[in-house]
């Protein structure tokens, strides 16, 4: 799971408050400030974590105007970051196990890992082939390592999952060994690639499509014997090609 900025943010705003305390603590603990003389960096971190906490044993007080005011801003700084951290901490956490459930597989979804379609990657040519099983009504499902992509398909009824599409044991839960056509479709050539090396071990009866994006993965896969190759860029040439063929053709008869 991709790590939130924001936990990345308040991670790095607490490391800085405790170095802030601890810091200040010694320095202003070693010359008078406090009610006993701070001699080390563990008893400054030590009343640092206890006043961001509110425990206040009381054993270290500040004792000068200049003390007090350094607890003020250690007291109101740490609380702030430590309320607003334990928030967005425990909000990941909630929504990493929503998430576990939210993708798992439920008896409805099994019944569907039976003669099924398995459409690996949302790129552009599997979101139109999703977009016309869907209206044709067949049996069929989507895995993408993308969990926003997933959840917006959700919400607009397809069969989707987020799920590590280059593990095998996270595709095994698909039942690829009974699926009837599975589609790969990423912009990464090398992992494109190496999925079809999993997918070929879990579905060897299942005719397997690839879309390649560009020449040199196309004569790669080409060695990997799938069922197709499709490479939009080319097969676009062609048409074109073919279409630029029938105009020349068809004016210069008309010269004729």
């Amino acid at each position: 799971m991709q790590v939130d900025k924001r936990v990345v943010f308040y991670v790095l705003a607490m490391a800085a408050v405790l170095i802030y305390g601890t810091v200040g603590t010694y320095v202003l603990g070693n010359s008078g400030n406090f009610n006993v003389k701070i001699t080390s960096v563990n008893e400054a971190l030590y009343f640092t974590v206890v006043t961001i906490s509110t425990v206040g044993y009381g054993d270290i007080t500040p004792i000068t105007s200049l003390g007090r005011d350094f607890v003020i801003v250690l007291i109101i700084s740490g609380l702030s970051i430590f309320l607003s951290a334990v928030t967005v901490l425990s909000g990941e956490f909630l929504s990493s196990r929503v998430e576990k459930l939210y993708s798992g597989l439920s008896n409805v979804d099994r019944k569907r890992m039976h003669r099924h379609i398995v459409l690996i990657g949302f790129d552009s040519t599997n979101e139109l082939v999703a977009q016309r099983l869907k209206s044709q009504k067949r049996n069929f499902i989507v895995i993408s390592g993308d969990k926003p992509t997933v959840d917006a398909l959700r919400k607009k009824g397809y069969p989707a999952f987020v799920e590590d599409y280059t593990s095998k044991a996270e595709l095994e839960k698909f039942n690829l060994a009974k699926a009837t056509d599975i589609v790969i479709d990423l912009r990464d050539s090398s992992k494109t690639i190496y999925v079809v090396l999993v997918v070929k071990k879990l579905a060897k009866n299942a005719k397997i499509s690839v879309v390649a994006s560009n020449a040199e993965a196309e004569s790669h896969l080409a060695d990997l014997e799938v069922g197709s190759i499709i490479n939009p860029v080319t097969i676009a040439a062609d048409m074109l090609t073919k279409t630029l063929d029938r105009d020349q053709d068809s004016a210069a008869h008309k010269e004729r």
